[in-house]
C-alpha cells in the first residue's frame, strides 16, 4: 500500500529535449531570421538585446549533454545554480570583455550581462522549480 503514495520519481533532465531549450531556440530562431529583419528599426530592444536573453536557455543545456557524454557530468540532473552562475558569468566575461578588448571581436556592452543574467535567473527557476519532479536539488538525481 505504501507503494501507491509514493511521489513519483524524479525525471532526468534531457538535454536537447528539454522544453525551455527548444522554447528558446524557436525563439532565437524566429527573432534572428523575422523579427529582427521586421521589426528591429523600430523596436531596438530585438535589434540589440533580444537574442542575448536566451545565451543560457540554448547553449547551457547543448554544453551540459557534451559534457555528460563526455563524463565529465556524473549526472543528468537539470543546471544547478551553481552550473547557471558559473556559465553566466564566464560568458559575459568573454563576449563582453575579453573579445571585444583583446581581440576586436564584437562590443563589450554591460546591458548584454544583464540579459545572459535575466534568461539565466528565467530558465533556472524553471529547471529549479521548486516541486519540479526534475529539480536539480532532488537527492535521486545525484548518485
Amino acid at each position: 500500500m505504501a507503494e501507491l503514495n509514493r511521489p513519483p520519481a524524479p525525471r532526468a533532465f534531457r538535454y536537447l529535449l528539454d522544453p525551455i531549450f527548444l522554447g528558446a531556440s524557436c525563439l532565437f530562431g524566429a527573432n534572428r531570421f523575422f523579427l529582427k529583419a521586421r521589426f528591429g528599426s523600430r523596436l531596438p530592444f530585438l535589434r540589440s538585446h533580444w537574442n542575448d536573453c536566451y545565451l543560457i536557455p540554448v547553449a547551457l543545456p547543448l554544453l551540459l549533454w557534451i559534457f555528460r557524454k563526455t563524463r565529465l557530468r556524473s549526472h543528468d540532473a537539470p543546471p544547478t545554480w551553481p552550473e547557471i552562475f558559473q556559465w553566466t558569468l564566464l560568458w559575459s566575461l568573454l563576449f563582453e570583455g575579453v573579445f571585444p578588448l583583446f581581440f576586436k571581436l564584437g562590443t563589450a556592452d554591460w546591458r548584454d550581462v544583464l540579459c545572459y543574467a535575466a534568461g539565466a535567473a528565467l530558465a533556472g527557476y524553471f529547471w529549479n522549480k521548486p516541486g519540479s519532479s526534475a529539480a536539480s536539488h532532488s537527492p535521486a538525481l545525484h548518485r
